[in-house]
């Protein structure tokens, strides 16, 4: 349970049903397919290096380094695929609960307590700047352009065009949190948020225009769009809604579980997703397949298509597993 002294800039921060486990589980004091599915590392762990006190809740990779980031200003390195790791603490007491790498290689991580952190692309000074505003950011982006983003409580969306030297900042105008914050390309972006709310801009993030609506108020904890047209939106009870549209209707698409679905991983092997108890899917068409997986009580929440037809995939308690994809599903990919 989220504590109550926790306030925004309007009132105590609200307790949803529906909130987002990486909210949760940043706060400082919370620490089948047709072919059997191999695991090449189930757990990849050393004691110096991954902790089962860790928490990872996003990823992302440069042409070089790849960055799991969690609780407690916990940052990983790999430069081998996730074969091996090297930590790293940034100097605060807060969860990390995104991460985005920008056009030019660098890395930005969004901290629990509004602090945007920027490295170079070597990932190894880290510094902070402040957000300009006490609303609760949840999701963060680096533009095509290289602007920073960030959106959160009060469906607020706050970004800088000089790496932190000035912040523009404006809201939808609903009393609802942003969740998910894409952009698709140079021009084009889409926001998810509390409520089944979907806002999409056109012009690269200067104005935004409602783009339908999730059915039943979905509270969003994930997306992945390819187009303003085409998306998947993910939550609880293990929904996963399609759109092809752009929002205007939604189908939700079988996935045969009732565990929350927390992140989206794309690349060139497909779309998967990620959720509660060690769950994986993989998109077959219009229906979500299970990828085996070790049975655990733990999440999953980032992860990363890897260019030997294996998946990294990370979550709570230290979890690292690293897939390696069916032969028959690898074969019709390439």
């Amino acid at each position: 349970m989220l504590d109550a002294s926790l306030r925004s800039s309007r009132s105590v921060f609200p307790l949803r049903a529906g909130m987002p486990l990486l909210a949760l589980l940043s706060l400082p004091w919370l620490s089948g397919c047709e072919a059997p599915l191999d695991l090449r590392a189930v757990e990849l762990q050393s004691g110096q290096t991954t902790q089962r006190t860790d928490f990872y809740q996003a990823m992302a990779s440069n042409s070089q380094l790849t960055l799991l980031v969690g609780n407690h200003g916990l940052v990983l390195h790999s430069t081998d695929n996730g074969d091996s790791w090297r930590r790293q603490q940034l100097p605060t007491d807060m969860g990390l609960i995104d991460v985005d790498v920008c056009p030019d290689g660098s890395f930005i991580a969004l901290g629990f307590d509004n602090r945007l952190w920027h490295a170079d692309a070597s990932a190894q000074d880290w510094q902070a700047h402040p957000l300009p505003s006490s609303e609760q950011m949840m999701t963060a982006a680096c533009a095509p352009d290289g602007s920073w983003w960030a959106a959160g409580s009060f469906s607020t969306l706050q970004h800088s065009a000089d790496q932190g030297q000035s912040w523009n900042e404006t809201s939808l105008d609903e009393d609802a949190f942003l969740t998910t914050l894409q952009f698709i390309d140079p021009h084009q972006a889409v926001v998810a948020g509390e409520y089944g709310l979907v806002f999409t801009s056109q012009d690269g993030g200067q104005s935004w225009d409602a783009a339908g609506a999730l059915p039943d108020e979905f509270y969003p904890h994930a997306s992945h769009f390819t187009s303003l047209q085409q998306g998947w939106v993910g939550g609880l009870n293990g929904f996963i809604w399609h759109t092809r549209d752009g929002g205007d209707s939604w189908q939700r698409q079988p996935t045969g579980t009732e565990a929350p679905i927390f992140g989206f991983i794309s690349g060139p092997h497909g779309l998967y997703a990620v959720g509660e108890n060690t769950t994986v899917l993989h998109l077959d068409g219009q229906r979500w397949q299970p990828l085996p997986t070790p049975e655990q009580p733990l999440y999953l929440r980032a992860g990363r298509l890897l260019p030997d037809h294996h998946l990294l995939v990370a979550g709570g308690r230290g979890t690292l597993l690293n897939l390696e994809l069916p032969k028959a599903l690898a074969a019709s990919i390439d």
